[in-house]
């Protein structure tokens, strides 16, 4: 039976690294409570999970032993991230990803809601599942970056090796390279890892090149698309269409795990690849489409990176729409623009699912960057062909 599940709250409030950090939980509250209000989490045919856990010896097949006893060191007493040596872990106060009390618990819930979503599909009771905690894939195994501090995708990806997937696919859509998943498995030839984002001559994390292809048994199994700033939805699309989609057809997984940032979208203020939304249903639907031709369906969806809240809620309920077959109504549900108003403070949320602004990019860096998109994708293909 083709069924979708929904991992609900687990880890999202509880991950929490500030006031004013731009990983901010209401964020992702928000696109749960849009996608709960428009019906699509009490469908006959989709399946809300509770929260699960992770087992930590599951995490440390990923993770160094020296870096989560300093992750509990720190967790326990967030204080002591004053000290020069906490940026040694990525955990200095004042950094991208500071320490927190309870962050240790707190990581370890996210992993556990992504490897409830890839054992709901491995083992049979799903087809796909969405997992919105999920997609810190900047952390690497000995150090945290980039707001994340546990890669719940490599954990979720070395859980489902373990079960007895002989091949995974991970494909990052997120404008940030997805740099800790590559290179937790830069070596191991049974974990392809493709990622579409912002190029590092412009944006963090600074890597993410064409040329970072894997190495060892692995050479061959990580795949690059850095696009200029600006590039906008022609060179997004093709990249994922054109050298994704062919990558993972031929590499043949027996299941596909996504990464779903939503920061490529125009409005993001971290990024400036200028995606529109129209793009976002097109993209899911070719991820969709992916699975269903490659793995029979099995899509484990996680969430990942999205900082403005007109935007990342409304992306990620066309996401769960493309996974359930929904049809959304384009006006946005009343009761949730009243929520949203109430927590964010702000009075200008759109009410339409699909309005747009038009992006404010000169029209002659947009045709440079449109071009030089395009001839990224070409060498990409010739690469990858």
């Amino acid at each position: 039976m083709d069924t979708t599940a929904f991992v609900d709250r687990q880890g999202l409030a509880g991950y929490d690294l500030g006031t004013d950090h731009p990983l901010a939980p209401v964020n992702r509250e928000l696109a749960i409570d849009l996608i709960r209000m428009y019906g699509m989490l009490d469908r006959d045919d989709v399946t809300v999970l509770p929260p699960g856990t992770c087992d930590e010896d599951l995490i440390a097949r990923v993770h160094t032993p020296a870096y989560m006893a300093q992750v509990r060191r720190y967790s326990a007493q967030p204080a002591l991230a004053h000290a020069f040596e906490a940026g040694m872990w990525g955990l200095a106060a004042g950094g991208d990803t500071p320490a927190f009390a309870g962050m240790h618990e707190a990581a370890v819930a996210v992993c556990g809601a992504s490897v409830t979503a890839a054992m709901e599909v491995w083992e049979g009771r799903a087809t796909r599942v969405f997992s919105a905690a999920g997609g810190l894939h900047h952390a690497f195994a000995n150090k945290a970056n980039g707001f994340c501090i546990y890669n719940d995708a490599a954990v979720a990806i070395q859980a489902l090796l373990d079960a007895g997937a002989e091949r995974v696919a991970y494909v990052d859509v997120d404008v940030h390279h997805g740099d800790g998943t590559q290179f937790i498995f830069y070596d191991d030839p049974r974990v392809l890892t493709c990622s579409v984002h912002e190029s590092g001559r412009y944006l963090f994390p600074g890597t993410g090149a064409l040329d970072e292809r894997g190495v060892g048994k692995g050479a061959g199994t990580s795949v690059n698309i850095p696009l200029p700033a600006y590039a906008g939805d022609g060179p997004y699309m093709r990249a994922i269409e054109d050298v994704i989609v062919p990558a993972v057809r031929n590499f043949a997984p027996d299941i596909i795990v996504t990464q779903d940032g939503v920061d490529p979208h125009h409005q993001d203020p971290l990024a400036h690849l200028q995606v529109r939304m129209a793009t976002f249903p097109r993209l899911w639907r070719v991820l969709h489409d992916m699975a269903d031709e490659g793995t029979d369906g099995r899509w484990i969806a996680l969430g990942g990176g999205g900082y403005n809240v007109d935007v990342l809620p409304r992306a990620w309920a066309l996401l769960f729409a493309e996974m359930t077959g929904a049809a959304l109504p384009d006006d946005i549900p009343p009761e949730w623009l009243t929520l949203a108003r109430d927590l964010t403070g702000r009075d200008d949320l759109t009410a339409r699912l699909m309005d747009d602004p038009e992006p404010e990019v000169d029209e002659a860096e947009r045709t440079r960057a449109d071009l030089e998109g395009h001839e990224v994708v070409d060498e990409a293909i010739r690469l990858w062909a």
